[in-house]
């Protein structure tokens, strides 16, 4: 079956859906490293990328914005940087899936037992929630900006980016 878009589930609503240990078949997150670039070093500079609307963000989307964001950094500033996400996807997505098509009327069990399957997993992001943040120097700013501009598209709400000088 294809995959929903993300309007579906973008909406923060009904109770938190956590507990892993009492369903079976739910999907792997799909992020694959929390922590990219160069761990080891110290960065003055912190850019980071935060919500500025309540809403769910998918795991798929959290990589994608990932990928994208070390895409850009990796190019023009080569092991300058610290990309960290921020937050884990915890809340896990039901669907209620259904028997489309010709015939299906025959087969489908309309709303019997329509607590939904899992199909993969999300963030609850608040107001001001912390999504992904990059830890850089001073030349490579602006470097760090455009990565992280590119990786809000890949975010289905608007983010707003802030610019954290370390104290010295």
């Amino acid at each position: 079956m294809t995959r929903k878009p993300a309007r579906m589930y973008r909406k923060v609503e009904g109770q938190v859906y956590t507990r892993q240990e009492y369903m079976g078949g739910i999907p792997a997150c799909r992020i694959t490293q929390f922590d990219t670039g160069n761990l080891r070093a110290e960065f003055p500079v912190s850019l980071t990328l935060g919500a500025e609307e309540a809403a769910q963000v998918r795991d798929i989307a959290l990589e994608a914005a990932r990928v994208s964001a070390v895409r850009v950094l990796e190019k023009s500033a080569p092991n300058e940087f610290h990309l960290k996400v921020r937050c884990f996807p915890h809340q896990i997505l039901r669907e209620h899936k259904m028997a489309m098509g010709a015939g299906a009327d025959r087969i489908s069990d309309g709303m019997r037992a329509a607590f939904g399957k899992p199909v993969g997993h999300a963030v609850r992001a608040a107001i001001g929630t912390d999504l992904l943040t990059v830890y850089t120097t001073e030349a490579h700013v602006d470097a760090a900006k455009e990565a992280l501009r590119k990786a809000s598209h890949k975010l289905p709400i608007p983010t707003r980016l802030t610019v954290s000088q370390k104290a010295s």
